[in-house]
């Protein structure tokens, strides 16, 4: 059967966020535009569903935007002039505006105040029936062709266009294409992942949270942050963040490492001898019973039993074992052996190398009428809500530059 052809003015290949938030602003704005998007799962903003554990979270309590462009090991220089454009200010008023309400957590995460991620997809849903914006679902693009106006073919049908944006994320079929039409992609590298370790003694202590200071020497990787001993290593975001700004090192250290945690966080091992030295003088009680430091108490106990101390009254404490316990609370060495996915939210570094797009539009410089936005391009960021921050800029961007066209 001969595929089925259709003309459109705008087609946009992915239907998640970044492909939404393009197809609706450029609707609001060129209504008399056609615009498609091709979406190759039989669901549209499955990645929206499921963020924040389904409640989706939208955006970060961010307003400057260049301590925002702190927030992504990739895109942190490119991103500063589209976030003067639009960034969290505008993010809030845009969905305001459409009937979605934000709420800020104690964390600067944010949320529709029905903490549910169905608000965000029923809110894009809606907004592109009253657009009549084209979704079309287990639409497999398998190739893209420019001559005067764009050839979109998917598995069943042929699409004409003359502007073509990429919303697919970290599609290894789509890079493929991408670099058949002369751009060059930056190797996808997990980012945004726990860490694993094989040591029962530490994994036994699961539930544990608490700030801390951690750091990867051989690679001069470090961070700061509450830190979540979990069954199977350890994670929270002092672990996230160094994963996501240390992603290419480590994956090139095949996720086999030393970490070195400070538990005592900005204290120095100095410092901490030094209170040590004050706890010999003024305690006569057992080393187990009595902290020195604000440490969780199943924490404090494995720290000092690593070192055979569980037994030992303070006064009977050498200069020389009060230095090895200092050491043991700021610089605690683990063997790190593979890590996790965080959650369903699985992240990668990599993707179109950002020299070849113009960031005052997001338009490639490789080919005339071909726009990117969101994880596409070799931008991701750390977990609390900027990996969407960039999605909703990209596509504002996007719409822009077509609508003024």
């Amino acid at each position: 059967m001969s595929p089925h052809h259709t003309n459109t003015d705008v087609i946009i290949v992915g239907g998640g966020a970044a492909g939404f938030f393009t197809a609706i602003n450029l609707a609001e704005q060129r209504p008399d535009l056609s615009i498609t998007i091709l979406e190759r799962g039989k669901e549209v903003l499955q990645k929206v569903r499921i963020s924040g554990g389904g409640r989706c979270n939208v955006t970060h309590a961010e307003f400057d935007p260049r301590p925002l462009t702190g927030n992504y090991p990739r895109g942190e220089k490119e991103l500063l002039g589209p976030f003067h454009k639009f960034m969290t200010g505008d993010t809030i008023e845009w969905f305001s505006n459409h009937g979605v309400e934000l709420k800020i957590e104690d964390d600067g995460r944010m949320f529709p105040i029905t903490d549910s991620s169905q608000t965000i997809i029923d809110c894009f849903l809606r907004l592109t029936k009253k657009y009549n914006i084209n979704v079309q679902t287990s639409q497999n693009v398998v190739s893209l062709e420019r001559d005067s106006e764009w050839k979109v073919t998917t598995k069943t049908d042929e699409f004409m266009c003359d502007h073509l944006v990429i919303t697919a994320g970290s599609s290894p079929k789509v890079w493929q294409m991408m670099k058949s039409l002369g751009h060059t992609i930056v190797d996808a590298v997990p980012s945004l992942f726990t860490f694993n370790i094989v040591d029962k003694a530490i994994t036994d202590l699961a539930g544990i949270a608490m700030e801390a200071r951690v750091e990867v020497p051989q690679l001069k990787l470090e961070s700061q942050g509450p830190l979540l001993i979990t069954h199977w290593g350890f994670s929270g975001p002092a672990i996230l963040k160094m994963s996501a700004w240390g992603a290419v090192e480590l994956n090139s250290s095949g996720y086999k490492f030393d970490l070195v945690i400070n538990w005592l966080n900005h204290l120095t091992q100095d410092d901490c001898y030094e209170v040590l030295l004050a706890q010999r003088e003024n305690s006569k009680k057992q080393i187990s019973n009595d902290r020195p430091f604000d440490l969780p108490k199943r924490l404090w106990i494995y720290l000092t039993e690593s070192l055979a101390l569980q037994e030992k009254g303070w006064a009977d404490c050498s200069n020389k074992t009060l230095n090895k316990l200092a050491n043991t609370l700021t610089a605690s060495v683990f063997k790190i052996d593979g890590k996790s996915t965080f959650k369903e939210e699985f992240v990668t570094a990599g993707g179109i190398d950002l020299k070849e797009v113009d960031f005052r539009t997001l338009a490639s410089r490789k080919q005339e009428n071909l726009y990117f936005a969101g994880e596409i391009l070799n931008i991701d960021a750390i977990t609390g809500g900027f990996n969407f921050q960039n999605a909703w800029t990209g596509g504002w961007m996007v719409a822009q530059a077509i609508g003024g066209k």
